[in-house]
């Protein structure tokens, strides 16, 4: 082993031990983490939402064990393995011990600290857009076919993964044609490793077709009620803000791709970048779909960097470029994780305010920023769910119907009673099991439209009532209302599969 391996060895201790500590107590998963583990209990070659991939690792966790320390272990992994990966990308432009330092630290004090704490197919994407930007350099420097076929298999599972990752390509492909790195189209080995990737996510695009390709109406879904609120001076100012500490070593290696004569056989980066970009904004995408595009020119940047800095004045920056990544994140460390009770931030507004964090999706600010939000109310919830559920279910079958799927997926993981709750939203509505014929139904509603459930259902059933709700002045769900419903009157499976075929018919 390398000397120098040592200190990437201590990065990689101080990843996990930082994911491990971020998270208080008081909070819970986060709601899109339910639906993730859950899909380990319905193993498919695609979901509504997202490629399988991520379905694959919950399964992983599922055998051993389910707990929270494993549902975070793997985001920290994957983040951990973006820093090494980050590393290697140094040594393989030659940079020195101080480049990789500079890009670790980086790395490790950025925004990676929050898409790391949540179980999601975003921390391994990452990693995936960089070792795709990896077998890149890899194959320019050796000119070894098998690289390109190594960046076609990472694609393939990058697509399986989140299909996201389409947009690296899609900002690498005119970025080759705009330099000397044309030339690649020249090489039939790309044209098989195209192949490759088609063989890879054929399984998931089977999928899509015999869905009728469910992706375009959650895209749709999407554009509609969310990325609608999406601002994109507000994308470019995350985009600073992500890797705040080393946003002089990303501007750096943008720049060293244009003028730095070693970089000049990779200054498609540079365009493939400004294309990406401009494709988020042209499509009012979120802010964090860009965050793997960075991890790559830190890189770049810092080689650079460490350049410059080896000699005469420049060796007196290298202490200060070491500390400002350090510094720099003390205030966000401070605001941008859940490791401050919900009483504290509501009393604290202004500083969370000020960098945008209490902004939701809906565009408006709200007392805790929403991904905090989204990590409370689910085990009281469940356990109120339970307490009806044990006497509903002495009087017959009894089916959980939610509203939406972090409701269902936190009544599945939570529930003592081995509840499997259910929906129509997301991925849950090929899930519902109707072997069993209902008599009863608790009924999970969202409080803006709890006050129309008895009316609108209590017809149907001898006995309707409003038992109890989601009390958590922090959490997201706040209001949620639990109904029950007993002795149906009508054929409750019939009616849930007249749902489930209107659902269904809105998607072809």
């Amino acid at each position: 082993m390398k000397k120098d391996y040592w200190v990437l060895f201590l990065f990689i201790i101080a990843k996990f031990f930082l994911q491990y500590s971020l998270i208080s107590p008081e909070y819970e998963l986060h709601r899109d983490e339910y639906l993730h583990l859950d899909q380990a209990n319905h193993l498919a070659w695609g979901y509504l939402s997202v490629p399988p991939v991520n379905s694959w690792i919950a399964w992983i966790i599922k055998m051993l064990g389910n707990s929270v320390f494993w549902v975070k272990f793997f985001p920290a992994l994957f983040g951990a393995l973006t820093i090494a990966l980050t590393w290697e990308v140094v040594e393989e432009l030659n940079g020195t011990l101080f480049a990789k330092v500079l890009a670790s630290l980086g790395m490790l004090f950025s925004v990676l600290l929050r898409i790391n704490m949540l179980f999601q197919p975003t921390s391994l994407e990452i990693f995936l857009w960089l070792f795709l930007y990896y077998s890149l350099i890899k194959y320019f420097n050796s000119e070894k076919v098998k690289w390109l076929y190594i960046g076609a298999v990472i694609f393939g599972i990058g697509i399986l993964n989140k299909y996201n990752i389409a947009f690296a390509v899609l900002g690498l492909i005119p970025a080759f044609l705009l330099t000397a790195q044309r030339k690649i189209f020249m090489q039939s080995h790309v044209y098989w490793a195209a192949l490759l990737v088609l063989i890879i996510v054929f399984p998931n695009l089977l999928w899509q077709y015999q869905n009728h390709f469910p992706i375009i109406h959650h895209m749709k879904e999407l554009s509609e009620k969310q990325l609608v609120h999406v601002d994109r001076m507000d994308f470019l100012k995350s985009q600073v803000l992500f890797f705040l500490g080393v946003i002089f070593v990303i501007i750096a290696g943008l720049g060293a791709l244009l003028l730095y004569r070693p970089f000049e056989k990779f200054r498609f980066f540079f365009w493939s970048c400004i294309i990406t970009i401009t494709l988020f904004l042209f499509f009012k995408a979120k802010d964090y779909y860009a965050i793997g595009l960075y991890p790559l020119y830190i890189a770049f940047g810092s080689v650079f960097l460490g350049y410059l800095f080896g000699k005469g004045w420049g060796r007196f920056l290298k202490p200060i470029s070491i500390l400002i990544p350090v510094l720099l994140f003390l205030p966000l460390y401070n605001t941008a994780f859940p490791n401050k009770s919900p009483e504290y931030i509501v009393s604290h507004q202004d500083q969370y305010k000020k960098f945008g964090l209490l902004r939701w999706e809906d565009g408006k600010d709200h007392p805790l920023p929403q991904d905090f939000a989204d990590m409370q109310g689910w085990k009281e919830l469940a356990q109120k769910v339970d307490k009806e559920y044990s006497e509903l279910s002495k009087t017959g079958n009894t089916m959980v119907l939610c509203d939406n799927y972090g409701q269902t997926g936190a009544i599945n993981y939570y529930s003592k009673k081995g509840i499997k709750a259910v929906s129509f939203n997301a991925d849950y509505i090929n899930w519902i099991d109707l072997s069993k014929k209902y008599k009863n139904v608790i009924r999970i509603k969202d409080a803006s439209e709890a006050g129309k459930e008895l009316k609108e259902s209590g017809a149907f059933f001898e006995v309707a009532k409003l038992k109890d709700s989601v009390t958590n002045p922090y959490a997201r769900e706040k209001g949620t209302a639990i109904f029950s419903l007993q002795r149906a009157k009508i054929n409750v499976n019939k009616r849930i599969q007249d749902e489930i075929t209107e659902v269904k018919n809105r998607w072809k």
